[in-house]
């Protein structure tokens, strides 16, 4: 079989990574890739990014199944453009991507079917935006309606901070961002608790949950700093207690595939509902994103014992056709921690600094590996950075710590001038009264 990801961040080297260890597959190629895939020898790079000619492609070469990495392709229609052309492909139509390419429409969603969230209110009228911040105080968040590469959300501790969101989301439109025209803003609640992030694979009738993970979005240790796509992360997340688990398939997982179906829409690929959860175990869903997060996926794909390949045909076989669907398949997990620490580039977020070089990585092994997300390979040979999350330094380990000391002690080999990395990723998870027992794998 050949497969074909598209994307170019770590998510994508570590589904790659993971695809090409079926014994079902000849072939996986990246588009467009990075400088880590390239230096792959079991996958290959295609420098083409255009739709529409990355379909004709797939049809010419006969790839076998397409898996959709990144949320600017779903949301452009890539699964609705592959499939009119009979390619089979693993991820969301583009009315389905609304969950995540809107956010006004994801909360409207929630509010309608009943999942629990944070109170809201979407604006794109900067004053009537500032009379709703003035009116319900901070702490209080804001949000860009629309994909900002996970940084179009601010979590203000101070008025100061909401109007300045407002300010730079609705009349400067820092992000680009915009809805039938116009910049727009969802202003919500601030919820207290422990975030997770709760990911499944869906065929459009049963859903398959994922390993459970956590990740780091400030920048800085001690979660201070600005907000980032993501600085590390960890999986299992201890929070996600069996209790938890279940009340998250309940109550946000399956009224969201539901309620999508009643809505007329069939939901099929990864589903990943970013949770916030108190200190008595309720949940509410803070967002929703139409793939695997990113940097969830690599530890993810580090824990994934069994076929990446097997599970994804699964899930993309047709209704009533006689090969194995998705509920005929469990992924069995490495009962192991693994922990990823992300290397951001000099400048990182809003100013990362590009063509940089890395003159040396630590060598991959069975518990440790460099995922590439920012990097290209030059003809020369040097590998530089070329966007603001360089890599994913992913270890495993028995437990926590250990997986920390094994991570942390590889990105010492990393040599990247004026790199930027967190030193406390998994603090979080060394010292919770769940991590002993009751973990959802």
């Amino acid at each position: 079989m050949k497969v074909l990801v598209i994307g170019s961040g770590g998510r994508e080297h570590a589904l790659a990574w993971k695809l090409a260890q079926s014994e079902r597959v000849s072939k996986v190629y990246v588009a467009p890739g990075n400088g880590g895939t390239a230096r792959d020898s079991h996958l290959e790079n295609l420098p083409i990014q255009d739709l529409e000619a990355l379909c004709q492609w797939a049809g010419e070469q006969k790839i076998d199944l397409t898996v959709v990495g990144p949320e600017a392709p779903l949301a452009a229609g890539v699964v609705d453009r592959f499939r009119a052309a009979g390619l089979r492909i693993f991820g969301p139509t583009q009315a389905a991507a609304q969950l995540e390419s809107s956010k006004a429409f994801s909360k409207a969603f929630m509010q309608r079917h009943g999942i629990p969230t944070a109170a809201f209110d979407t604006f794109t009228d900067p004053v009537a935006a500032h009379a709703f911040i003035d009116r319900l105080g901070a702490p209080i968040v804001v949000k860009a309606d629309g994909l900002a590469a996970g940084k179009g959300v601010v979590v203000a501790m101070t008025l100061e901070e909401a109007h300045a969101a407002v300010n730079d989301m609705l009349e400067a439109n820092t992000f680009g961002v915009k809805h039938n025209g116009e910049a727009r803003v969802v202003i919500e609640e601030f919820l207290q608790g422990e975030e997770a992030s709760f990911m499944v694979v869906c065929d459009g009738r049963d859903v398959m949950a994922l390993a459970t993970s956590q990740d780091h979005k400030r920048l800085k240790d001690h979660d201070e700093g600005p907000n980032t796509g993501g600085m590390g992360a960890y999986s299992p997340a201890p929070v996600v207690t069996a209790d938890v688990h279940a009340r998250a398939m309940r109550e946000v997982i399956l009224p969201t595939i539901r309620g999508m179906a009643r809505d007329g829409i069939t939901y099929t690929g990864f589903l990943y509902a970013g949770l916030m959860i108190d200190r008595e175990g309720k949940v509410k869903t803070l967002e929703f994103n139409c793939r695997m997060g990113d940097p969830e996926t690599q530890p993810i794909m580090m824990r994934l014992k069994s076929d990446l390949f097997d599970l994804l045909w699964a899930a993309t076989e047709p209704a009533g056709s006689t090969g194995r669907h998705l509920a005929d398949v469990t992924p069995q997990w490495d009962r192991r921690v693994a922990l990823g620490v992300v290397v951001a580039a000099p400048g990182y977020p809003l100013h990362p600094q590009t063509g940089e070089a890395i003159t040396q990585l630590p060598v991959d092994a069975e518990d440790v590996k460099v995922f590439h997300a920012g990097t290209a390979l030059q003809a020369d040979g040097r590998l530089v950075t070329s966007g603001g999350r360089v890599l994913c330094v992913t270890a495993l380990a028995d437990n926590v710590r250990g997986a920390q000391a094994r991570a942390y002690a590889a990105i010492q080999q990393v040599q990247l001038p004026g790199m930027q990395f967190r030193n406390d990723i998994g603090y979080r998870a060394i010292n919770h009264p769940a991590a002993q027992t009751g973990v959802q794998p």
